[in-house]
């Protein structure tokens, strides 16, 4: 059965390669980021894949550029992935770069931008036979994770699992699976080039977690390979 993906910072890293792997098995791709004139290697990939790929440009965080994207996506969408995020200063409490504006900013596109695209996309996805949400989180939101820097950023994906649950809950009635997923350690330019796996070995095994989603995982906090993790 051919599925629907939308996946939001769809250019570059994780994102990309996720879109790679919608179109190369078949399926179907709503690609979202902030802008796609820029963005050269997604646009590449959406011109060969006929017809079955189309991007759209809008900020995670902004609710009304959402909506008018959601406005022309007449068909169902099965899976959304909330994958745009961005990390703020890497430092600890001394860090100057800890500023009001990059507070907001990382607080903004990883906590509410998971919320805004699932609201905006909702009635898609009740047009769905098997609706998930996949928010991308990561491992540094755990409240297990020992880290000592990087506050925002661990706050930011602490609070999307914590969104995530909510939604899980609120939505399971309604038979959309709500789940969150640490990428793995992937070398990106947020990942570094020191990280431990590829942005296609995580993208593949990503996809394929969404794949096999059930509603008895909904409220989960998966790694790429499927074990759960603490939230």
């Amino acid at each position: 059965m051919t599925n629907t993906y939308l996946i939001t910072g769809a250019n570059r890293g994780i994102g990309l390669e996720m879109s790679r792997g919608v179109l190369a098995a078949g399926d179907r791709l709503i690609a979202v980021c902030r802008q796609p004139a820029k963005a050269d290697a997604l646009n590449a990939l959406i011109e060969t894949s006929n017809g079955a790929g189309v991007v759209y440009g809008a900020d995670a965080c902004d609710e009304a550029a959402l909506n008018v994207i959601a406005a022309q996506v007449k068909s169902a969408i099965d899976v959304v992935v909330c994958n745009a995020g961005v990390i703020s200063a890497r430092g600890g409490i001394e860090d100057a770069d800890n500023n009001a504006a990059a507070i907001s900013n990382v607080l903004m596109t990883n906590m509410a931008g998971p919320f805004f695209t699932a609201r905006a996309f909702l009635n898609q996805l009740k047009s769905s036979k098997h609706p998930r949400i996949a928010i991308i989180s990561s491992y540094m939101g755990s409240q297990q994770h020992g880290g000592t820097s990087a506050h925002f950023y661990r706050a930011s994906k602490a609070g999307a699992n914590n969104l995530m649950v909510t939604l899980a809950n609120e939505l399971k009635s309604q038979g959309i699976t709500v789940t969150s997923f640490h990428p793995g350690w992937v070398r990106t330019d947020m990942g570094g080039a020191g990280a431990d796996i590829s942005p296609q070995e995580s993208a593949a095994a990503l996809l394929e977690r969404f794949r096999g989603l059930t509603l008895k995982q909904s409220g989960a906090f998966l790694n790429y390979d499927g074990k759960t993790l603490p939230l």
